[in-house]
């Protein structure tokens, strides 16, 4: 490439993207390791006792944290060609979404609980330990949630017209007295009953408003077998045809997630080694 910055980025992508380089795996192990501390600093902190005698070590904490991984957002954007890419990205969006409670937490009190969301972070670990094989468990999950989603939606609708209907029997079968004092009330305790989540907060009194509660129950046990036999399906249908997915991070988007064999990101379509 003729950009003269082209080198230091190259080298710094290897370091910050990669894990297949001693460098990059290094880097990537000391940054899991501060994530998981800033994690523990944030769960800590929403202890009473503990907050209350060591505020100001948590405080120190948080913004040393906090400026590490902006720090390393901002490399991150650095050494990739297209950074809009990687911002948008889901990996972006969390990096971003692990540094933005700590200065949202200025201007709103009580937001900085959301740090927690740094977790999220740990997924790198696959691509750390070149778990390649979890990453490609977690493909094959994806693509049947994929496959799915037009069924899954078709049953919700489905489901929500049902418990429509079974709300409003409910609604004039019982009275004010029994809790259902709205059709919304109503549809909101067949919601918990279909779901078998049963909170008891509300319930029928009468005769007629147990049989059709006792209904409701069998067919929500119904409900539940349907998706799952729907993602099941689709499944099976992908551990039938595996795709092989490397650990390579783009170095124009820094996505990763590509064919072993492929020579073009499949995000941004940028070449994947352009010293080639």
């Amino acid at each position: 490439m003729s950009d003269s910055k082209a080198p230091w980025r190259n080298r710094w992508h290897e370091v910050i993207f990669e894990a297949e380089t001693p460098a990059g795996k290094r880097f990537d192990v000391w940054l899991l390791v501060a994530i998981v501390l800033s994690v523990l600093a944030v769960l800590l902190e929403s202890v009473p006792s503990l907050s209350g005698r060591y505020s100001d070590v948590f405080a120190s904490l948080e913004w040393a944290f906090t400026g590490l991984f902006t720090l390393e957002y901002v490399a991150r954007i650095a050494v990739v060609q297209r950074p809009l890419r990687y911002i948008l990205s889901f990996y972006g969006l969390v990096d971003l979404l692990s540094i933005l409670p700590s200065f949202i937490g200025l201007a709103l009190p009580g937001s900085s609980s959301l740090r927690v969301i740094r977790i999220l972070r740990l997924l790198r670990v696959f691509r750390v330990l070149k778990l390649v094989g979890f990453l490609q468990e977690a493909q094959v999950l994806i693509s049947a949630l994929r496959s799915s989603r037009r069924k899954i939606m078709v049953f919700l609708f489905a489901v929500l017209a049902l418990v429509t209907i079974l709300g409003t029997l409910m609604y004039i079968i019982e009275d004010e007295n029994a809790g259902f004092k709205s059709i919304p009330m109503s549809i909101y305790w067949a919601i918990v009953t279909v779901t078998t989540v049963g909170y008891g907060d509300i319930a029928p009194a009468t005769v007629p408003g147990q049989i059709l509660a006792s209904i409701i129950m069998i067919i929500g046990y119904a409900i539940i077998a349907v998706p799952t036999g729907i993602v099941g399906a689709e499944l099976s249908q992908s551990l039938r045809n595996p795709n092989q997915i490397s650990t390579e991070a783009c170095p124009s988007c820094g996505r990763d997630g590509h064919d072993p064999d492929a020579v073009h990101c499949k995000h941004c379509g940028m070449a994947l080694h352009p010293e080639d």
